[in-house]
């Protein structure tokens, strides 16, 4: 589905509209800001709310322009990891794609808002379609080429259900608090895991690229014979 932006930004003073946009996305799409009003921006601004709806006429159309400024960024993030990672290994390609994804959605606070933790329905929607067009649908299509090219053995739809299911969870839970981890930390062992499974090998030797072991078929002759 085409995404369409939901923003209309005035074209009047350019430098006051981005500096509300600056203090807007530091306030309402900071950890823990649900409660941040128009009252607040104004204040966080030194400027009446006045001026701030003569740029944006609503806190929705305020919340997509920031939303909008942010994927862009998003979108720069991601296409220079994919830039970076050209010609590297399948795995590594996919790792760093991840890492750079998940590390954008939850500076954002993009994950809360697909999965329902914030925001109205309209914006909710926006945000779904934003996340599946720029992060998404390129997870998919990296899975599906590492399976045309025989480099996977689980089914891609499999694996990018996994990797949504991580990514989305992670920046809504407590496991970053209780076990003391950033949130980029347990999206880099999340990655690991759904690249090289839970458990290594010993006697599997580790590419210096790769963070990850890959556990090793058993030979024929040491596989479980059943009665």
């Amino acid at each position: 589905m085409e995404t369409h932006s939901v923003s209309r930004v005035s074209d009047g003073d350019r430098q006051g509209a981005e500096a509300i946009l600056e203090a807007a996305g530091r306030l309402f799409f900071a950890p823990g800001s649900a409660r941040v009003s128009m009252d607040d921006l104004a204040r966080e601004l030194g400027m009446s709310k006045k001026t701030i709806y003569r740029h944006f006429p609503d806190k929705r159309s305020l919340l997509a322009a920031v939303l909008d400024r942010q994927f862009a960024a998003v979108e720069r993030t991601l296409e220079a990891s994919a830039e970076g990672a050209e010609g590297r290994p399948f795995d590594v390609r996919v790792q760093r794609f991840l890492i750079a994804a998940g590390t954008e959605l939850g500076r954002i606070g993009a994950a809360q808002l697909a999965t329902g933790r914030g925001g109205d329905a309209m914006l909710r929607q926006y945000v779904e379609q934003r996340v599946d067009a720029l992060i998404y649908r390129r997870i998919d299509e990296l899975f599906r080429d590492g399976h045309r090219r025989g480099l996977l053995s689980a089914p891609p739809e499999l694996l990018g259900e996994i990797t949504r299911g991580a990514l989305e969870r992670l920046f809504t839970s407590r496991l970053p608090h209780e076990l003391e981890w950033t949130a980029a930390d347990l999206l880099r062992a999340t990655v690991d895991t759904v690249l090289y499974g839970a458990i290594r090998s010993t006697g599997a030797a580790i590419d210096d690229e790769r963070p990850g072991a890959v556990m090793p078929t058993a030979p024929d002759d040491e596989k479980e014979v059943g009665p």
